[in-house]
């Protein structure tokens, strides 16, 4: 008889897509995330968590991935035949949660919400199939305010995290404006007119000329790869390009300033930027793009929109030296109805392969007139941005405003098995004291490993107290930071123990000790 066989071991592995989070990640993590909901709630704005899944049919037709079978969520079918799926962004789940709730919700409904989405996406460098987003977003009002209120408070987020002024730009334009310009030039296929505004929103990635040949025949890409276009003549694409290239240039002025020349061709001596520079600037935006939505009435509101945004802004003192009006903002969701806003950071980073490049976007959002309408049949205005997490803490990291690595707890070293209920009590002495602290779980016979311990735990202190020290009524307080410094240098038993990185200290005076201690090194 064959013998059975064993069933193999499961691989010890992360998922294809995803990642595991460590302690100083997660720390670096909340605490930006309490900075950002601190911003929010003075805005106004109350939290909101809703559920991680949702029917597919309240999720709806706007999913993320057009390229992928199901458009790239995680969908299963329960017993009773209803498909269920993971949240893939937390805009969709507040449509349903306002549609659900609007009569015992104010009206406008401001929250906001952060917590993880899911897309079913083919996974890639710095592309995961799970990760973290921070909305805010306004239901209930058709009133531009709303909008610039969302601008202005993005703007006060990044700084409150870490981002110096200079260093971001928030870029608004109107999807009204951008459906002006295609009406003019007759475009009545839906179809075609997505594939124009996909095609406008490659503008950063492929310029002028890449995307001069999406509309027209098509291009080949980094890859080699032939990729279609959208099939326009060149009549039909050359006010697009005029419009997109001048409406950018003015802003990208607006944005990072002027270069001067010293008289060498090309070579740059001088970058300045004012906010009356800036502004005059904004207004040439204005006025180009009502010279190119012409006569069309829904490009004219777009544009009207835009002049009272920008307005809004400033009496705020917002300029557009923080927030500049660019016709190349597309955003690429299908449900914006209205303004739609993109944040940049503008400072420059290292890629892998060395080359500088700027870092780019880090949030985007945009009015959704008609999202809440699925539910209820009736429009319901709304505008919101989202901030992408993981992205925004790469930049605080590239910007060197994240800590190397989070402090660890206080560690109460085990000295004799028996006395663990001394020991327990100090650790519970120091968290009353909300300092944290833990006791040496370990096998304790090689005291050397418990600090090997303490130095991977990043523990800033190490407390003992062997009998010795327990007949005397004191505790040997080690300060492990500076002891590693003092390693180095210390040759015999006897200096290291007349170094000053290990002080006695009465053990009823512990938890003063450590306080001072830690208030003292913070920071």
């Amino acid at each position: 008889m064959a013998k059975p066989k064993k069933a193999p071991r499961p691989k010890a592995e992360t998922p294809k897509g995803f990642r595991d989070y460590f302690g100083a990640e997660v720390a670096e993590r909340d605490a930006m995330l309490a900075k950002i909901a601190e911003v929010y709630r003075r805005y106004g704005f109350d939290a909101l968590e809703s559920s991680a899944v949702e029917t597919l049919e309240a999720l709806g037709k706007y999913l993320p991935d057009v390229d992928r079978p199901h458009a790239g969520v995680f969908a299963w079918q329960e017993d009773d035949e209803a498909w269920m799926a993971l949240r893939y962004d937390l805009t969709a789940p507040l449509a349903r949660v306002y549609a659900q709730h609007r009569n015992d919700l104010p009206t406008p409904y401001r929250r906001y919400a952060m917590g993880p989405v899911w897309r079913n996406e083919k996974p890639g460098p710095g592309r995961f199939r799970q990760f973290y987003q921070c909305d805010a977003d306004t239901v209930g009002t058709a009133s531009v305010a709303a909008d610039a209120e969302i601008c202005a408070m993005l703007a006060d987020t990044l700084e409150a995290v870490g981002i110096p002024r200079g260093d971001y730009i928030v870029r608004i334009n109107n999807r009204k404006v951008l459906n002006g310009v295609l009406e003019q030039l007759h475009l009545t296929d839906e179809t075609q007119k997505a594939d124009v505004l996909r095609t406008i929103d490659k503008y950063d990635k492929v310029g002028e000329t890449g995307v001069r040949e999406l509309l027209g025949k098509g291009r080949l890409d980094a890859s080699g790869a032939y990729i279609d276009g959208v099939g326009l003549t060149e009549a039909q694409a050359a006010p697009i390009i005029a419009f997109l290239t001048s409406g950018k240039r003015h802003a990208d002025m607006a944005a990072h300033g002027v270069q001067r020349m010293d008289g060498k061709r090309g070579e740059v001596y001088a970058r300045h930027r004012t906010p009356e520079l800036s502004e005059a600037i904004n207004r040439n935006v204005l006025e180009e793009l009502r010279r190119v939505v012409g006569g069309s009435a829904v490009g004219v509101e777009g544009v009207d929109e835009l002049d009272q945004i920008a307005d809004l802004l400033a009496a705020q003192g917002y300029g557009p030296d923080r927030i500049v009006i660019d016709p190349s903002v597309v955003r690429g969701l299908g449900y914006y109805t209205g303004p739609v806003f993109e944040a940049e950071l503008t400072f420059e980073i290292t890629d892998e392969k060395g080359r500088p490049r700027q870092f780019g976007s880090v949030a985007g959002g945009g009015r959704y007139d008609d999202l809440v309408k699925r539910f209820t049949g009736q429009e319901v205005p709304a505008t919101g941005i989202s901030i992408g997490v993981d992205r925004l803490l790469a930049a605080l990291h590239a910007k060197g405003r994240t800590e190397a690595q989070a402090q660890g707890p206080v560690l109460i070293t085990v000295m004799d098995r028996d006395r663990m209920a001394d020991y327990q009590a100090m650790a519970a002495e120091l968290r009353d004291r909300d300092i944290r602290a833990e006791v040496y779980l370990g096998n304790p016979k090689n005291f050397g490993n418990q600090l090997k311990y303490a130095d991977r735990r990043a523990c800033p202190l190490a407390i003992i107290e062997g009998s010795d020290e327990n007949n005397r009524g004191v505790v040997l307080v080690k300060d492990l930071g500076l002891g590693k410094r003092l390693a180095a240098e210390i040759a015999s038993n006897e200096e290291w123990k007349e170094q000053p990185a290990q002080q006695e200290v009465p053990r009823a005076d512990l938890g003063d000790f450590v306080a001072a201690f830690l208030d003292r090194t913070a920071g």
